[in-house]
């Protein structure tokens, strides 16, 4: 398990899709709570082998997918992308899953 206690990488440019923006507002949350859980290494709802190819992700520099459920009960993942040919990962998507 990865600590919780400092950011892992960098989440790039922040995007959320319709569905992920008003699932959040219906449930009163913050996309912010959600966000400091993935760059801390929280991944959520994931089995062992994703928690694990996450953390494989931090060192290779390829895909990282969270996944978290709101107060409601709808799931909203977290995508922040593979790592560019500099090393830097541009982008950080929240969206539900059936917007993937």
């Amino acid at each position: 398990m990865i600590a919780k206690s400092q950011a892992e990488f960098f989440l790039g440019k922040l995007l959320i899709t319709p569905g992920a923006l008003e699932a959040l507002q219906k449930a009163g949350q913050s996309a912010i709570q959600f966000l400091q859980r993935h760059v801390r290494g929280d991944w959520g709802d994931l089995d062992d082998e994703d928690r694990q190819a996450n953390d494989h992700a931090l060192i290779e520099g390829s895909r990282i997918l969270s996944a978290y459920r709101t107060s409601l009960g709808e799931k909203i993942w977290i995508i922040t992308e593979a790592a560019d040919e500099s090393g830097h990962r541009v982008a950080t998507t929240i969206l539900l899953p059936s917007e993937y």
